[in-house]
């Protein structure tokens, strides 16, 4: 299975390229994953918020792969254990196809992506800076690989 990870913003700090990194490289051959950093929208003091929502949206549109399952986090949407998650991945895996993992600018996402997403999936009812949703997501990934590899990072 491949997964997508469509995250706005580039230019990451480097604690946050190296998480990310740390956790991706430990997932097994039968998960890959790819990150694909989308240009936040410049903001400036006179741009309503909505504008840059739009501006973002267009752009994460444009790289998500044909076919793939959506899934939007946000922190109001669903929130699932990891054991959930690791069951959810299973059966992904088993209908075959990838899925994209899409994780919104300073401003979250547009409500379109949203609302398109075939998940709204929640890491967290805390709001989070995006940066450190990539880092939380990559081990996240590793940790359901590692429960439906049985092995023993997952402790339950």
């Amino acid at each position: 299975m491949k997964i997508n990870i469509l995250a706005v913003g580039n230019k990451m700090p480097d604690w946050v390229n190296a998480g990310y990194a740390t956790y991706i490289k430990r997932l097994p051959h039968e998960i890959t994953a790819k990150l694909i950093e989308i240009k936040p929208e410049k903001r400036t003091s006179s741009q309503q918020t909505q504008k840059l929502l739009d501006a973002e949206s267009k752009r994460i549109r444009a790289v998500i792969p044909p076919g793939c399952r959506l899934v939007a986090l946000d922190e109001r949407g669903k929130q699932w254990t990891t054991v959930k998650f690791a069951s959810v991945i299973t059966e992904w895996m088993k209908e075959g196809g990838d899925a994209a993992f899409v994780i919104g600018g300073a401003d979250g996402l547009h409500q379109d992506i949203k609302a398109s997403a075939d998940e709204l999936l929640a890491l967290s009812k805390l709001t989070m800076p995006h940066g450190l949703v990539r880092v939380i997501l990559a081990e996240q990934l590793y940790r359901v690989a590692s429960v439906i590899k049985k092995h023993p990072y997952h402790r339950v």
